[in-house]
């Protein structure tokens, strides 16, 4: 997020294009994501290796064994929605954890040191470039994951809270 006059720090920028690159996505697909799980539940969500932006933990079910898979990811909020983005570093593939969700779209998540279940579903039309905007306007990094995730697009998840029942 840039400061409120609309400038990013120098930190924050070279952040965001380490991020960006190939080496930068598959370290934190391989390596954040593995310190990640634990840093933010250990600081109540305070903390993560990103620095500069909001991490969550969304916990879904595995789509072939079902047992629960944590990944840590960025997010957006959007009213009480939360978004997230599939972009997998730019991978032609989606990652595992959205094809989790196509399956079970039922998900909890750690979010500011506390556990909420969330219902996933893929954002379409006109809401989709909406949120791809407002993600972008976050995270740069997603429009060159766009580019390099060939002819893939990249999937705009909604997280709504789940009605308690």
């Amino acid at each position: 997020m840039a400061d409120p006059h609309g400038k990013e720090s120098a930190f924050k920028r070279s952040l965001a294009w380490f991020g960006s690159t190939r080496l930068g996505a598959w370290t934190i697909i391989n390596l954040g994501s593995r310190i990640d799980t634990r840093l933010i539940r250990a600081t109540g969500g305070r903390y993560n290796t990103t620095f500069a932006w909001p991490c969550l933990l969304l916990t879904t079910k595995g789509a072939r064994t079902g047992k629960p898979r944590t990944t840590p990811l960025v997010y957006v909020r959007d009213g009480d929605s939360l978004v997230l983005i599939a972009s997998r570093g730019g991978n032609p593939r989606h990652p595992a954890w959205y094809l989790n969700l196509r399956a079970n779209p039922e998900v909890e998540i750690y979010l500011d040191g506390k556990t909420a279940r969330y219902v996933a579903r893929d954002a379409e039309g006109e809401e989709r470039e909406r949120l791809w905007k407002k993600a972008v306007g976050v995270y740069s990094g997603y429009e060159k994951y766009r580019r390099r995730a060939g002819g893939r697009q990249i999937p705009v998840v909604v997280m709504e809270p789940a009605l308690e029942q």
